[in-house]
């Protein structure tokens, strides 16, 4: 065994040491006194209805009144059957199922058969899951059912008698005793802050006792505070959670101002510190670069959230505590990974993309991430996660990251055992007046342990937009290690399926053709270029075949390789902004 394979096994016992830990602390601090703890004698009545700001298809109202029910890539026809005593065909079908979020799409057909079947749908829940453990139990997915029915209530009370109303307001009410009393022993993570949220909404939507909502407030406050990062982005790293924290977020601060009550200062700080970090990862056809677990964006729903701030704003360009740099010059558009993966407890998604970017020209994306597959793939997770599955450099065909294996422990899930612990990052300019560029350079010490070498890499694009040039060279750090191994490296620019790659007879160049007839050379100093095939995971209709560009060499002969895309000439330079 080797003395890496030692080391991680050591430092996956510490995490579950530290996890187990954690969880029965938490447990002995956990209150006593929940905020409902008197089941429906602690609601009445519903005193206000949140908005839902996700997107809404009357065609799946129609799906759903049919009998099929399609969640995370697998459709289920119910044949007149409740749905919730159906076998799941998997675990992410049953949490779309019980997380009721499909409940918004029988709104939007705005027919009495449709209100009646999200009531009848409820009413069979509440029958048959309402006291029940299970998918449905887990509080990510009680905490997602909560907000959905809270925002839904409208539909789902439309017409209903005052047996079903009561039914209706004890099930929520003990949905979120049950989420009160896990939420203190909840892991750290996404779902951690939607339990604070869903609570948050009960409190106000209940016209709960001002005490009971200063807790649900002051719960909340502390989860963003532990959640989100100064510079606004979230601990996570992954574009997508900023999104899904917005679409709830943003109601909730609604509630807040309709009821006539304070909300806590975190919450408007957050909103505010979140948008400008989703505006930095936007590119200007609206898709959200693709870092760490960010698969294809939900347009609609980022058109949404937009349209709630100033349409002056602007990305924000520099996110050191994200780790996230972004550069602009007229059409042509960086965003570049710069930090360390996030922490463990947060990492069960992320990626080992350190320091890899995307690049477009106006509305037509060129470098990529392969993104992550949608639910329902998780075959190809793995894969996705790898540091090959970005526009990066990998040393010795492996990942500058290590993950737990998924079937390791039952309850740690996947996170990053080891990875890049120093990513110092400056952002530079040169500022000869006949080529002048702004950049960044960056290192991370990913392959130290392993091979014995940091992998630093430089971005300078010129400020006419028409050049974006890359340093990239891989110091020596501890000369044993790296005498011991291999010293193969691969430079992958993958690109995004809409280009079309041409290579030169030499192999030395390639050109690069965008919709609309811009054309883009690439070249490596001198270095043979392959054409080979990629993988793009993040298109709206699945993933798609695509190519990638990939400089090969060995860093003792080649320490380092400057390379270039240059937008050839005989096309206008436009000034497009994200």
């Amino acid at each position: 065994m080797t003395t890496r394979a030692i080391t991680d096994r050591w430092r996956l016992a510490w995490l579950v040491a530290r996890l187990g830990a954690r969880r029965a602390l938490r447990a002995l601090a956990a209150p006593v006194r929940a905020l409902w703890p008197s089941g429906a004698a602690a609601a009445e009545r519903l005193v206000v209805a949140p908005q839902d700001l996700r997107t809404t298809d009357p065609t799946v109202a129609s799906d759903i009144y049919g009998g099929y029910f399609a969640f995370a890539g697998k459709v289920v026809a119910a044949g007149g059957r409740s749905p919730f005593a159906l076998s799941p065909p998997s675990a992410a079908w049953a949490e779309g199922l019980m997380g009721f979020g499909w409940l918004r799409h029988l709104r939007a057909a705005e027919s009495a058969l449709a209100r009646a079947n999200a009531r009848a749908l409820v009413d069979d829940w509440i029958t048959l899951n309402g006291r029940s453990g299970g998918v449905a139990a887990e509080p990510g997915v009680a905490a997602r059912r909560l907000i959905s029915w809270l925002s839904q209530s409208p539909v789902i009370l439309d017409g209903a008698d005052r047996d079903f109303y009561r039914k209706f307001l004890r099930s929520i009410v003990r949905q979120a005793a049950r989420l009160q009393r896990q939420l203190p022993r909840m892991d750290d993570g996404e779902r951690r802050l939607l339990a604070a949220i869903a609570l948050a909404y009960l409190a106000i939507c209940t016209g709960a006792a001002p005490a009971a909502q200063r807790r649900a407030s002051r719960q909340l406050a502390d989860e963003l505070q532990r959640q989100l990062l100064p510079d606004g982005g979230h601990v996570g790293r992954n574009p997508r959670t900023l999104v899904d924290l917005l679409t709830d977020l943003l109601p909730l601060r609604q509630l807040y101002a309709s009821q006539g009550l304070e909300p806590p200062r975190a919450l408007l700080n957050g909103i505010d510190r979140m948008m400008p970090m989703v505006r930095m990862f936007r590119h200007a056809d609206g898709s959200l670069a693709l870092f760490n677990g960010m698969s294809a964006t939900p347009a609609d729903t980022l058109a949404t959230l937009l349209a709630y701030t100033d349409a002056r704003s602007q990305p924000m360009e520099n996110a050191p505590h994200s780790g996230f740099q972004r550069l602009q010059a007229r059409s042509a558009l960086v965003v570049m990974d710069a930090g360390p993966p996030p922490p463990e407890d947060y990492s069960g998604r992320a990626h080992a993309g350190c320091l890899s970017f995307e690049f477009s020209d106006g509305p037509c994306r060129i470098v990529v991430n392969c993104g992550a597959p949608p639910p329902g793939a998780e075959q190809w997770r793995q894969m996705a996660r790898a540091t090959a599955a970005h526009s990066t450099a990998t040393v010795n065909d492996t990942s500058s990251c290590r993950f737990v294996a998924e079937d390791a422990t039952s309850f740690l899930g996947s996170p990053i055992l080891s990875g890049p612990r120093e990513v110092p990052m400056q952002r530079v300019a040169r500022r000869e007046p006949e080529e002048p560029a702004v950049g960044v350079q960056a290192s991370h010490d990913g392959y130290a342990p392993a091979f014995g070498v940091l992998h630093e890499r430089r971005l300078m694009l010129d400020l006419n937009g028409a050049r974006l040039a890359g340093h990239d060279a891989f110091p020596v750090v501890n000369a044993s290690r790296a005498q011991a191994s291999a010293d193969a490296f691969a430079l992958r620019f993958h690109l995004h399926p809409h280009v079309r790659a041409d290579r030169a007879a030499d192999g030395l160049s390639v050109a690069l053709e965008l919709p609309g007839g811009t054309r883009w050379r690439f070249a490596a100093g001198g270095l043979p270029i392959a054409l080979e095939e990629s993988i793009f995971f993040a298109a709206p209709d699945g993933a798609r075949r695509s190519e990638q560009l990939v400089v090969h060499g060995g860093y003792r002969a080649t320490p380092g390789v400057d390379w270039a895309f240059v937008r050839e000439a005989g096309r206008p330079n436009g000034t497009d902004r994200a």
